[in-house]
């Protein structure tokens, strides 16, 4: 990828219908992409970070996406062509794949996607949804890969895979369409404001009773609509979200082990040794020996 400092794009061909688009938008000024797209292919966009806009019908139609969303386009009866408008500090990781390749993948699961179901089959199919911090995880890794050109396609199809399994493995409990509860919008502006705050503080942060009070939810709801729009518990999340961090720093090659560990909030290098380990399968040490 070039001028990471700034803006940069990747198109990489895992294999014949199977394309993964990176975007980083790193600079301070919107950036426009394009890639063609034709009607055979279903297109999936993973927001990591930042927000901006796919532009249909030469900009006559916007579709918007926003941090920690996943979009979903397809649509058998019309190209999409992707033009994507970059705001600044924004990344962007795109899946494009053929209909035919992608029933291949789930031909067994075809009932449990609903587009894949014969009476769909001529339908358009759009989706936007909240995706969750695993998915985060496996983004950064996509966004973040060093491997040998070689060797880039079967990383890619691999991370791809999970990716997408991820996506589809959606608990009916996330469905805001099936919480009362969060079809309240001001309920819903409470609990993401929640998760702000233990990102802004995750060093020290608050209680789950302080935090109730501090949004304004009693503690159950804290706790049942979090779980609800995120999938998680509150410090299930934030256990994830220290742990992408803690990723993105020793990848940056900025900071040792036990630096990340203090800025994390770890009291010990051993806690943060012992939480790493559990959600990678090795030690901060090694990872960052694998990295330089």
């Amino acid at each position: 990828m070039k001028n990471i400092d700034k803006s940069s794009s990747e198109n990489t061909l895992v294999e014949d219908g199977f394309l993964v688009l990176r975007y980083e938008n790193n600079s301070s000024d919107e950036i426009n992409k394009n890639f063609p797209v034709t009607r055979e292919f279903i297109q999936f966009h993973f927001c990591l970070k930042g927000s901006g806009k796919l532009l249909f019908n030469g900009g006559n139609y916007e579709f918007k996406i926003s941090e920690e969303h996943a979009v979903l386009l397809f649509n058998p009866i019309q190209d999409l062509p992707i033009n994507i408008l970059l705001e600044p500090k924004t990344w962007v990781v795109s899946v494009v794949i053929s209909i035919s390749k992608f029933h291949s993948l789930f031909s067994n699961d075809s009932a449990h996607i609903s587009f894949l179901n014969p009476e769909n089959s001529k339908r358009k199919f759009y989706d936007d949804s909240i995706f969750s911090p695993n998915i985060a995880v496996v983004l950064s890794q996509i966004l973040r890969a060093k491997v040998h050109d070689s060797m880039k396609a079967l990383y890619f199809k691999g991370k791809v895979y999970e990716l997408l399994s991820l996506y589809f493995n959606k608990n009916t409990d996330t469905d805001l369409e099936q919480c009362p509860f969060l079809v309240d919008e001001e309920n819903v502006r409470k609990i993401r404001k929640a998760k702000e705050i233990i990102i802004e503080r995750m060093s020290e942060p608050p209680t789950l009773i302080e935090l109730s009070k501090e949004i304004g939810l009693s503690l159950k709801k804290l706790k049942d609509g979090f779980k609800q729009l995120y999938g998680e518990t509150v410090y299930g999340y934030l256990l994830d979200h220290k742990m992408t961090e803690a990723q993105r720093m020793l990848d940056s090659k900025n900071f040792n082990v036990n630096e990340v560990g203090l800025k994390l909030g770890y009291s010990t290098a051993s806690h943060f040794i012992v939480a790493f380990k559990k959600k990678y399968g090795t030690t901060p040490k090694k990872y960052l020996m694998s990295v330089s």
